[in-house]
């Protein structure tokens, strides 16, 4: 059986970067460390591992998801991590473009304003 943690940490360390890794680590305390590894392992050592799909398409997949259930908070990390997963600013346009249809216009346009904003945050333009 895979190392589900270790691995997680690599991929982690892959998509979103050392520097946010390190400071997400750097702010883990006893009462979010069962947390933290929960999402190491299950999310990063389980599902982003899975080379079953490429990093761009859990890319788009992770977007369009977080823009549909409303979980814009996350979605400038996951921009920022785009630089590392080689989906486009096209793909995730796309991927939006599928929420406005499927989960709705509000959470679409929310979703553009959003990652706007974290592109232009990136320096990231047309």
């Amino acid at each position: 059986m895979p190392d589900k943690f270790n691995n997680g940490m690599l991929t982690r360390r892959k998509v979103l970067g050392d520097k946010h890794v390190d400071k997400a680590l750097k702010q883990k305390t006893n009462f979010d460390e069962p947390f933290q590894n929960l999402i190491t392992e299950s999310a990063w050592g389980t599902v982003w591992a899975n080379e079953a799909i490429s990093l761009r398409e859990r890319s788009m997949i992770t977007l369009a998801l977080l823009a549909a259930t409303g979980n814009f908070d996350e979605i400038p990390m996951h921009i920022r991590a785009t630089a590392n997963t080689g989906a486009s600013k096209e793909d995730i346009r796309e991927a939006f473009m599928h929420v406005a249809i499927y989960a709705g216009v509000p959470k679409a346009n929310h979703a553009f304003k959003v990652a706007k904003e974290a592109y232009e945050d990136m320096e990231i333009t047309e």
